[in-house]
């Protein structure tokens, strides 16, 4: 299983599956981040978090916490 977590800078992704539950998943929803959406990954911060990425025409930041709960192919 591959995460937004494990995908490089420059790269995008497609957004297969959400994990987590209840609040955490539907802020990350809120966020525009559902299945079938493409991201961009930006740039990651210099100790790894957090990851500054490119989703629907906006910049959003994420933890990598929250970033592995983003299954992508």
């Amino acid at each position: 299983m591959k995460t937004l977590k494990d995908v490089k800078v420059g790269e995008t992704a497609t957004v297969e599956k959400l994990h987590g539950e209840g609040p955490v998943k539907r802020r990350i929803m809120d966020m525009g981040i559902t299945k079938g959406v493409e991201i961009y990954v930006r740039k990651v911060a210099p100790l790894g978090d957090p990851m500054e990425l490119n989703i629907r025409g906006y910049e959003l930041s994420v933890r990598k916490s929250d970033a592995e709960m983003i299954e992508v192919r």
